[in-house]
């Protein structure tokens, strides 16, 4: 599974993205395990768990709304914090 980091998920992982070999699981159960993976890394970046409470999800360019999407081994997932300016 790709797991593409957008903005303050970027920083809050300290990646753009990463291969990750797992699957299936549901969309909650990825949030929970990269949560735990990237816990607050300094002043000034916010934990995973923190930006992932406010993001949105695509997988495979589609939006994820809902937490018991089952994703499989092959997804992209992008997690896209809140964006600021216009």
């Amino acid at each position: 599974m790709l797991i593409r980091y957008f903005g303050a998920a970027k920083a809050a992982a300290g990646i753009e993205e990463e291969q990750l070999d797992m699957g299936p699981l549901t969309l909650a159960e990825l949030t929970e395990k990269l949560a735990a993976r990237y816990p607050a890394q300094g002043a000034g970046v916010p934990a995973l768990a923190t930006v992932i409470a406010r993001s949105t999800f695509l997988v495979n360019e589609t939006a994820a709304r809902y937490p018991g999407m089952l994703l499989e081994a092959d997804d992209v997932v992008d997690i896209l914090p809140p964006f600021a300016g216009g």
